[in-house]
């Protein structure tokens, strides 16, 4: 089994930052992809960001220039820099791995964390 351990979110200002930390352990993969995703009341889970084992980065359009995904293969633990932060950022956000490939479609992914609340204040 995959464990994902979420940490950073929180409450901040619009225009603020915040970092989010996901540790994954448990059993591992050879090329595992790390993804965020976000959730909205009454939403579906959306796509936000993914990186590939070796670096590769993806991002949906609403967060290009605001957000950075990045990732430290040592400590199996994939980062969301989020800059410039807006109030309908405000949602809880979700890391996933996948085995093997880079998907927007959450159902793509079997491992989930538990999830973390952002929350931009007006």
């Amino acid at each position: 089994q995959v464990q994902l351990v979420e940490s950073g979110g929180g409450l901040v200002q619009a225009g603020g930052s915040l970092r989010l930390s996901c540790a994954a352990s448990g059993r591992t993969f050879s090329n595992f992809a790390m993804g965020w995703f976000r959730q909205f009341p009454g939403k579906e889970r959306e796509f936000v960001a993914a990186i590939s084992w070796n670096g590769g980065t993806y991002y949906t359009d609403s967060v290009k220039g605001r957000f950075t995904i990045s990732r430290d293969n040592a400590k199996n633990t994939v980062y969301l820099q989020m800059s410039s932060l807006k109030p309908e950022d405000t949602a809880a956000y979700y890391c996933a791995l996948h085995p093997s490939g880079i998907y927007r479609s959450p159902r793509e992914y079997r491992y989930w964390g538990q999830g973390t609340q952002v929350t931009v204040s007006s």
